[in-house]
């Protein structure tokens, strides 16, 4: 194998793929990406065997070939290089080496053969449709903060996609939570679409998927089955397989008697809350509200005796009411917040609050109170 490359184009590459491959592996050839020169183009693929990602590039290619060499290593190496530089790589078979030359630099990187690389699935799925760009980083972004950490909650650990039942016209719904939080954001089903399957996309997929959304604005092609998911993001293709468990009911978190609403003004609210939850204990992360008409009181204090106490204007009508939370849950949801207003949905001191934004009905997030 050998090819000739420009540095920038094999840079933007690698720094897709290596992030697929997990930096302490116990089977050697998963640190491993494999490096294909086939009908005069690059192949460069990642896999941890739950998640692949391929890249396209664009290559002089002298002679075919493939093999594997580490990822992280070679990713290392090539963003050392100097901006614009031209490299060259080739294969020593004998030496199971990969040798790497840009004007006056040399490398050799160990090399495992590419009969042990995991084989990448590329079997067509039976779904497949055409999503934006714009509305796949809403249906991400409004959600994968509330995504679980707790490993024994596995179903719980990804974005969860459906179609809701009685909504009419069909809609898409991602939702996350973790038991404390919860957020949902919906958008138009896509057109090609007549039966979606329910599906759960892991944590990391999703952490990938958006990274790749960050440099596209067209639309994405996406194909999926009951058991995986492939997403077509420019001349990267990420597949994963998805979390096979059942999603909770999640409409049964959601109050319906929440009469209390408050309106605020969300800068403001988000200042107020970050400078007063510099006192509240690490671990708990607690602030109360206390909230009565037109003024809500913010306060925490922490176990030496420190506390802290702001006073905001507010549009609220009703009774009473103090209610606690986790400061950086409640920053989590107020900062995917994009309009002005804030509104709250409250009912008492022990049962969740609803937040919603002015300008965003098709999102929800729910919040689990805390004593304080």
């Amino acid at each position: 194998m050998n090819f000739k490359i420009e540095r920038t184009h094999l840079f933007a590459a690698l720094s897709h793929i290596q992030n697929a491959v997990e930096k302490k592996n116990t089977i050697p050839i998963l640190s491993n990406i494999l490096i294909s020169c086939e009908k005069a183009n690059l192949y460069l693929t990642a896999t941890d065997l739950d998640l692949s990602m391929v890249e396209v590039v664009s290559a002089e290619i002298i002679s075919d070939g493939a093999t594997t060499t580490p990822a992280h290593l070679l990713y290392e190496i090539v963003r050392k290089l100097p901006e614009g530089a031209q490299i060259e790589f080739s294969t020593d078979q004998e030496k199971s080496q990969i040798n790497i030359k840009s004007a006056r630099s040399k490398f050799s990187l160990p090399c495992l053969s590419k009969e042990e690389f995991p084989v990448v699935s590329n079997d067509t799925l039976p779904h497949n449709f055409s999503i934006s760009s714009k509305m796949l980083k809403k249906l991400l972004d409004k959600t994968r903060f509330a995504i679980s950490t707790e490993e024994t909650r596995y179903y719980l650990n990804g974005v969860y996609f459906h179609k809701p039942d009685n909504i009419s016209p069909s809609m898409l719904r991602s939702v996350a939570t973790d038991g404390h939080r919860l957020a949902y954001t919906e958008s138009s089903m896509p057109e090609e679409v007549s039966n979606f399957p329910s599906i759960i996309v892991p944590r990391k997929a999703v952490g990938e998927l958006r990274r790749l959304l960050d440099n596209t604005d067209d639309d994405i092609n996406v194909s999926l089955s009951e058991s995986q998911i492939r997403f077509n993001v420019d001349s990267t293709t990420i597949t994963t397989k998805l979390i096979d468990g059942t999603f909770p009911d999640y409409q049964r978190v959601i109050p319906e008697q929440n009469n209390k609403l408050m309106k605020v003004n969300r800068s403001d609210f988000v200042a107020a809350v970050d400078r007063v939850s510099t006192i509240s204990t690490e671990k708990s992360r607690a602030i109360k509200l206390s909230i009565e008409p037109n003024m809500m009181k913010i306060s925490a204090s922490s176990a030496d005796s420190a506390s802290a106490y702001e006073e905001l204007s507010i549009e609220y009508e009703s009774e009473l009411i103090e209610i606690g939370f986790n400061s950086k849950y409640l920053l989590d949801i107020t900062h995917h917040i994009e309009g002005e207003i804030i509104n709250f949905s409250l009912s008492d001191s022990v049962s969740p609050a609803i937040i919603s934004d002015d300008t965003d009905s098709e999102s929800l997030f729910v919040l689990m109170p805390m004593r304080v």
